[in-house]
């Protein structure tokens, strides 16, 4: 436990150090003039500061008089943010919703919200969509472009629109093609990927007769536009890798940095490792290291991303210990929340 005095001095620490990065003395301290820290003269602030350093809440990091915020002074500090009654300013709102004005559909939605997110913290905004397995199919369309070559168009009700050109083993007429939509469209609007996969295998156990060539026919289609490999898969978008290359990292560091988020099933696995797709608030996470060691140094703020009241995905930024928390968590709050009403507005 530390006194509210020592409180007061470790954010005023905290916040000096995000602002410029560099070490914190006693005498920035003592010409803020922020309310908490003004009348304290930097005998006393220097006092506290080494009482807050043998808590294991700062540390030197080399002969300079200046301080700099450990990880569980970072912890400590969020923890303080996420216990008040802050919300995303009106004009912010107002900036995050006109982003998304035109877009439709969870997967334009997350593709665009990575983005804002990577615009608004300076950080990497990532934006993970479920795997595509459990969504349901609205409709599907097959168009002929050349003599067996296919654009299948594949509609779920999550708003989430596939189109694939599709190299056959032998040709399909017009009339087939319109016959094997209509016949997905059918017998399968409502249910989930999946199971048409598994449905589709099943009838062609079953039937034997002309029935048999449409079946066939059907489940080429369909396994080639949604191959069962890539239904297991989540879709990533990555924006504002380059946001990091502007830290005061070193080169070696920075490299594996960016090599691990290039590596986007690594980043699936790091946020399906940290982030419940059942939980309510944003996770501020500062141990990445553990699940990926190239990430030391990096702090993860998501949340769960839902439509309906089930999970889509999930959004949030990677970025230094030095990104603005606040403004930060309250952005991945404020669209974690609206996710659905983006998602399912009118276009514009």
């Amino acid at each position: 436990m530390i006194t509210a005095r020592q409180q007061a001095i470790l954010t005023a620490i905290i916040e000096s150090y995000i602002e410029t990065g560099e070490p914190v003395g006693s005498g920035t301290i003592a010409r803020l003039q922020s309310r908490e820290v003004s009348g304290m003269s930097p005998a006393t602030i220097r006092n506290e500061m080494v009482a807050l350093s043998e808590a294991g809440l700062l540390e030197q990091p080399h002969t300079s008089a200046g301080r700099i915020p450990t990880a569980q002074a970072f912890r400590m500090y969020v923890e303080q943010l996420s216990g008040g009654a802050s919300r995303l300013p009106a004009r912010s709102r107002r900036q995050i919703d006109s982003s998304f004005v035109g877009v439709a559909g969870t997967q334009a939605v997350l593709e665009r919200t990575s983005h804002v997110l990577a615009t608004l913290s300076s950080g990497v905004g990532v934006a993970i969509a479920s795997a595509t397995g459990g969504d349901l199919l609205e409709h599907v369309h097959f168009s002929r472009l050349a003599p067996s070559r296919i654009l299948a168009v594949v509609v779920t009700r999550s708003g989430m629109v596939r189109d694939r050109v599709l190299a056959l083993d032998h040709d399909l007429t017009l009339v087939e093609l319109e016959t094997a939509a209509n016949f997905l469209n059918e017998q399968f609007r409502g249910w989930s990927i999946e199971q048409v996969r598994l449905e589709l295998a099943k009838m062609l156990e079953r039937e034997r007769s002309e029935y048999h060539q449409l079946l066939n026919a059907v489940q080429q289609l369909w396994a080639k536009t949604l191959p069962a490999s890539e239904m297991a898969m989540p879709t990533v978008y990555v924006e504002g890798v380059a946001n990091l290359v502007g830290s005061n990292m070193d080169g070696e560091r920075l490299r594996e940095m960016l090599a691990a988020l290039e590596a986007k099933q690594r980043l699936v696995e790091l946020l399906n490792a940290y982030i419940d797709a059942r939980q309510e608030s944003v996770r501020v996470i500062f141990d990445l290291e553990e699940q990926a060691p190239q990430m030391a140094g990096l702090v993860l703020i998501a949340a769960p991303a839902r439509l309906a009241g089930e999970s889509r995905g999930t959004i949030g930024v990677i970025g230094t210990t030095r990104m603005d928390y606040e403004n930060t968590m309250n952005a991945v709050s404020y669209l974690s929340r609206v996710f659905d009403r983006i998602v399912l507005r009118p276009n514009e």
